[in-house]
This record gives structure tokens, C-alpha cells and sequence, in this order.
């Protein structure tokens, strides 16, 4: 798990693995702390954690992630998932109202999607999007998301998502939707001028 990604600190993370499988593992990197023994022809190594954990440990990193824990814990992650859940199915009844945006991914029928959506909206690019969202104080992704595959397999070269966490409202999500209504609109009308003569450049290609 990524610690970042549990409202603690960037540059540090988990790794859950049984005990006995971690120790017949080599280590990956050499370094103070990871060692048991040192000869002129071998080295044993300490047993796992410290044997994957070589030089000075991200000390405040840790820290904080310490803390992070105790923070979502003490707001109880039955609570959280079952807020993320409701956020989600929301955010996709909402997106199916938007003529012109295709969700990539199962419908919003299907239960406990998590609180993210993947989509693409007609004659407009993913960054294209994204650049304007955020001039109006709107955050999304856009890019691959680390599955290109999945985006070839779709028939995409990019998409764009909305993320939501437990930090996120109902209302949120309708300000999102309001903001990406007004960018579409926007650029459709730049596609009408254009297609009217006004101006319009058919080598455009968005930026990437």
C-alpha cells in the first residue's frame, strides 16, 4: 500500500507477505541494518523486514504513515468503504447523464464500484479536458493510468478519470459534473465554428 495514497506521506509504503517466504527471499539492494554476518566469500542477511529495508530508514516517513493509520482507523474503514461505495455509484449515475461522455469500465449497476471513473467524451482529448477542468478548480487525471493495454484493448489511446475519497462530498461530485458540462459545451461550440467556416483548423491535433 502506498502512503501517499492513506493521507500520509509520499516516498513510503507496505508490503504484507508470510514471514517464511520473506526470509527465503534474497535481498534486493546491499546496505547498513540488512546484514547478519560478513565473510570474505559470503554474507548471511537479517530476517525480513530488516533484509529488505538496507541505509537509513525513511524515519518521518514512517512517522507519518504511523499516524495516517491510527487517523483512518480511528474513523473505522467499514465507515470509509461504505461512504466510497455510495460516492461512486453516484458519481456514475450522474456521468450517465452527460450526452457525449463514455464510462469505460462496469455500469453503475454493479455493486460496490469503487469511488473512480474512467471515461471519454467525444471530439475531445483527455488532456485537452483535464487543463480546462483544472482553470475551473477541478482535479482529474488523464493519460493511460498505467494500463495501456486495457486502453488498446478499448479501442483508446488515453482517458480521463475522476477520483473521489472519503474526503469528498455528494456535492463535490455535482460541481465536477456542472464544470465538465460547461468544458464540453464549450468546446462544441468551438467544433460548430469551425465546421461553419470560422476559422477552424482540420490538422488540429490536441496536445497530449
Amino acid at each position: 500500500a502506498s502512503g501517499h495514497k492513506m493521507c500520509g506521506p509520499t516516498g513510503i509504503g507496505f508490503l504484507w507477505g508470510r514471514e517464511e517466504l520473506l526470509n527465503s527471499m534474497p535481498p534486493f539492494m546491499g546496505g547498513g541494518e540488512m546484514i547478519d554476518e560478513v565473510y570474505n566469500d559470503r554474507s548471511t542477511f537479517a530476517p525480513a523486514p530488516a533484509r529488505f529495508e538496507a541505509g537509513t530508514p525513511a524515519i518521518a516517513q514512517a512517522i507519518g504513515l504511523g499516524a495516517a493509520i491510527e487517523y483512518l482507523n480511528k474513523i473505522g474503514m467499514d465507515r470509509i468503504e461504505k461512504y466510497e461505495h455510495e460516492l461512486g455509484a453516484y458519481l456514475h449515475r450522474r456521468m450517465d447523464e452527460i450526452p457525449g461522455v463514455t464510462v469505460l469500465g462496469p455500469s453503475a449497476e454493479v455493486e460496490d464500484r469503487a469511488a473512480l471513473l474512467s471515461f471519454v467524451c467525444d471530439q475531445v482529448h483527455p488532456s485537452d479536458l483535464s487543463t480546462f477542468l483544472d482553470m475551473e478548480g477541478v482535479a482529474i487525471r488523464a493519460g493511460h493510468h498505467c494500463c495501456q493495454p486495457l486502453h488498446r484493448a478499448l479501442g483508446y489511446s488515453h482517458s480521463a478519470r475522476a477520483s473521489l475519497y472519503f474526503y469528498n462530498t455528494k456535492e463535490d461530485v455535482d460541481v465536477f459534473v456542472e464544470k465538465l458540462e460547461e468544458t464540453l459545451n464549450f468546446f462544441g461550440s468551438i467544433g460548430e465554428n469551425a465546421g461553419d467556416g470560422a476559422g477552424g483548423d482540420e490538422e488540429f491535433v490536441p496536445f497530449i
